[in-house]
């Protein structure tokens, strides 16, 4: 199992990235601002639902992967590093107009759940981004890598339910304003397109 420095220092870089909405927050501020919080808290319930399924996929994932080369193991923390660039550089070129903005139906609870499950595991770049994040933390030295990748996950889905349930509440209390400004966006792009370059960036020192 990872050790306590190893855990402090994920949880800190997991805060970091979730300060910076993504895809998956857009679409709960959405739901939080037309129908307010609890549609939010439930439309984060279903997001997670669905992160589950790709924490469990990366598990098995990584540790088939494991099992097959070490060296195979290593490219893909050094991949991950290059995606976690790339993410980064896309959205600090991000450009985004009115025309943007997400309108969408009033629907039931059961519906937000299933939605938001649905949006996040059929996302292949969350999947992505799972297998890149996640192997950074792990370590083969410190026994099996699958239940390391569920550790870390559990960590992950704790601090973004957290996280994500915050941006609903806010954003059921500001209303509209979240969503119609363009402006507000271009800045959060700005923000996590550096938190993104910067964890990158500290990743790779790291390993040196």
């Amino acid at each position: 199992m990872p050790d306590i420095t190893t855990l402090a220092l994920f949880s800190v870089a997991v805060l970091g990235l979730l300060l910076v909405p993504g895809p998956a927050v857009v679409y709960i501020v959405t739901r939080s601002v037309t129908q307010g919080r609890a549609a939010g808290l439930v439309s984060v319930l279903g997001v997670h639902a669905g992160s589950l399924v790709h924490i469990g996929a990366a598990a098995l994932g990584i540790s088939a992967l494991l099992a097959a080369s070490a060296t195979a193991f290593t490219v893909v923390k050094y991949v991950g590093v290059a995606y976690l660039v790339w993410l980064g550089v896309r959205k600090l070129m991000h450009r985004e107009s009115d025309a943007d903005a997400v309108e969408l139906r009033v629907q039931s609870k059961r519906r937000l759940f299933w939605d938001g499950f649905v949006v996040n595991v059929l996302n292949p770049k969350t999947a992505v981004f799972f297998l890149a994040f996640l192997p950074q933390f792990a370590d083969p030295a410190m026994g099996p890598i699958g239940p390391q990748i569920l550790l870390l996950g559990a960590i992950w889905l704790v601090l973004g339910m957290a996280s994500d349930g915050t941006y609903a509440m806010l954003a059921s209390a500001l209303g509209g304003r979240i969503r119609r400004s363009v402006r507000a966006r271009r800045r959060l792009d700005v923000g996590s397109g550096v938190v993104y370059l910067g964890l990158a960036a500290w990743l790779t020192s790291a390993k040196a």
